[in-house]
């Protein structure tokens, strides 16, 4: 966690406040056109691409040890599992993640994510759990007056762990420092992130429902996505603060 040489920017000054470790991650990507996820997004965000390409990911993992800074995972809130939607944004120099939607197994969790960092949680019935090597992975959205989402996946990392090298696709779509979200009368806010640089390995998934995307009304490409597998990343994060455009 001491590491920074990797880091595009310092670490904040400020003392982080929250602790999260994230295991089994699947990245499934999907490159989608910037017209389908510019009126999405913010204006004051600029979409980021890779060689002009937009991309648009579906994140599930599971999360344990979540909690404040100097205080003790509480059992009832420290340990669910959770499914990202998200594109990639910059904004002041710093490339970060813009979330579509974040669906969570907590309640509670989701009510005070959506408070303090202004993120689109949804709360969500899910199940994650390894057998014969594989993660089964189900999430049904069952948040009140919200659309449905479903995802129903079973994956598996594929060959040894590999760092990605600076300026590779792999890189680019996994080594993200911050994340943006809107808060009220659409003000743009920055959440600095901290983990040491990504343990991926190439990954396989049998995807049998994604409608995760449907809510926003991004089609997704018919082709298959492009998989890394994590089994597990230590992360810190900061506080959000206003930017400024």
């Amino acid at each position: 966690m001491n590491e920074i040489a990797h880091r595009p920017w310092p670490r904040p000054n400020g003392p982080w406040v929250m602790a999260q470790r994230w295991h089994d991650l699947l990245f499934a990507h999907w490159p989608v056109s910037l017209d389908q996820i510019r009126p999405l997004v913010p204006t004051g965000l600029e979409i980021d691409t890779y060689g002009g390409q937009a991309w648009v990911g579906v994140v599930p993992f599971r999360m344990t040890g979540v909690t404040l800074r100097r205080m003790p995972p509480l059992p009832w809130l420290s340990a669910f599992p959770e499914l990202n939607v998200r594109t990639y944004v910059t904004a002041e120099e710093k490339p970060g993640v813009w979330f579509f939607s974040l669906d969570a197994g907590n309640a509670l969790a989701v009510a005070l994510a959506r408070r303090w960092y202004h993120l689109p949680y949804f709360h969500a019935r899910m199940t994650c759990a390894s057998a014969d090597g594989w993660i089964e992975y189900v999430s049904g959205r069952i948040h009140r007056g919200a659309s449905p989402a479903e995802f129903r996946a079973r994956y598996r990392p594929v060959g040894e762990a590999f760092s990605a090298p600076a300026g590779s696709l792999d890189d680019w779509l996994t080594a993200r420092y911050c994340l943006y979200s809107a808060g009220p009368r659409q003000r743009l806010y920055r959440a600095e992130i901290h983990h040491a640089p990504w343990p991926l390995q190439r990954a396989e998934a049998q995807i049998d429902v994604n409608t995760m995307t449907a809510p926003d009304g991004i089609p997704l490409p018919d082709t298959a996505p492009l998989l890394h597998f994590s089994r597990r990343q230590d992360v810190v994060v900061w506080s959000p603060a206003q930017v400024i455009w």
